[in-house]
């Protein structure tokens, strides 16, 4: 027997010879498409490994029956606005935008039907382990991470490298860093010492500007100058930055620029809360820096 992605494995009743039960196979564990296979259902949708008997044969894609049920379950698009991601599908697909790769490149890699990674993606779903192995090869990640088994971690847990290679960054490379928005740490100091603090940040023309509430610790920078750190750590590649802003804080207190600010943000406060206070940092000193592998392009 052998199958490609897509195709529909089809169980005969050994009684009656009428069809049991069917469903796509979405994973294949050898090349030349020879089993075991991993099979999402039609009548529950879940994915399992299978090792197709004697009473189970495939359907090509193109001539399969309808009622296999192409893609994903009844009612079900990717893309769909009403798609609610569990929370390996959240990880999967951030993992996948970070890497810069489409579906179709992700799905090719981890040897899965496109359809079947867009309903991970996007719905929530409890995909098989040999799944996960598979993803996370395609990603450059663990099984640990997709699952979140990290998230309590700090990062930098990983062997350090034998031959890094340090490379300051210019300003243009840090602004390009900081992207427009992201989760950052502003360093201040309080009555009882100095603090350091994430806040959810913006990037307006060449400030920083975050959103907090008026007696928290963040609000504290104002008036002051501060530090704002951001980072990224990537163990599995053994690379990452960080890049490092000085300068002073200030409330903005212009109506229209507030306005605009609260308008185009693009994500709520993570701390919850009314948090209608904004605070920017205008940068009198950008630095950075970049590790990676030596004989790795930094």
């Amino acid at each position: 027997m052998r199958a490609q992605l897509g195709d529909h494995l089809v169980v005969d009743s050994p009684a009656t010879g009428e069809n049991r039960r069917d469903g796509e196979i979405v994973g294949l564990h050898h090349a030349d498409g020879t089993p075991p296979y991993d099979v999402r259902w039609s009548d529950t949708h879940e994915v399992t490994l299978v090792f197709p008997g004697p009473d189970a044969h495939v359907h090509p894609r193109e001539t399969a029956p309808d009622a296999a049920g192409a893609g994903p379950p009844p009612g079900v698009r990717p893309g769909d606005a009403a798609a609610n991601p569990g929370d390996i599908g959240r990880r999967v697909a951030d993992e996948r935008r970070r890497r810069g790769l489409s579906r179709e490149e992700a799905a090719r890699r981890a040897a899965m039907a496109p359809d079947y990674l867009a309903y991970l993606e996007e719905r929530p779903a409890d995909p098989t382990l040999s799944t996960l192995i598979r993803l996370a090869a395609a990603l450059g990640t663990t099984v640990a991470a997709l699952r979140g088994g990290g998230l309590d971690l700090p990062p930098g847990q990983g062997y350090a490298l034998l031959h890094p290679s340090l490379r300051d960054l210019g300003p243009d490379e840090c602004r390009a860093l900081l992207s427009t928005h992201g989760v950052g740490r502003v360093a201040v100091s309080t009555p009882q010492g100095p603090a350091v603090v994430p806040v959810n940040y913006e990037v307006v023309d060449t400030a920083i500007a975050y959103r907090t509430a008026p007696d928290s610790v963040p609000a504290a920078a104002v008036g002051t100058e501060v530090a704002f750190e951001v980072d990224h750590v990537d163990e599995a590649m053994s690379r990452g930055w960080s890049v490092l802003v000085v300068g002073p804080a200030r409330v903005v207190t212009e109506p229209d620029v507030v306005r605009r600010l609260t308008e185009q943000a693009h994500t709520q406060p993570w701390a919850g809360g009314p948090r209608e206070m904004w605070v920017s940092i205008h940068p009198t000193r950008i630095t950075g820096r970049r590790i990676s592998p030596a004989d790795q392009e930094a």
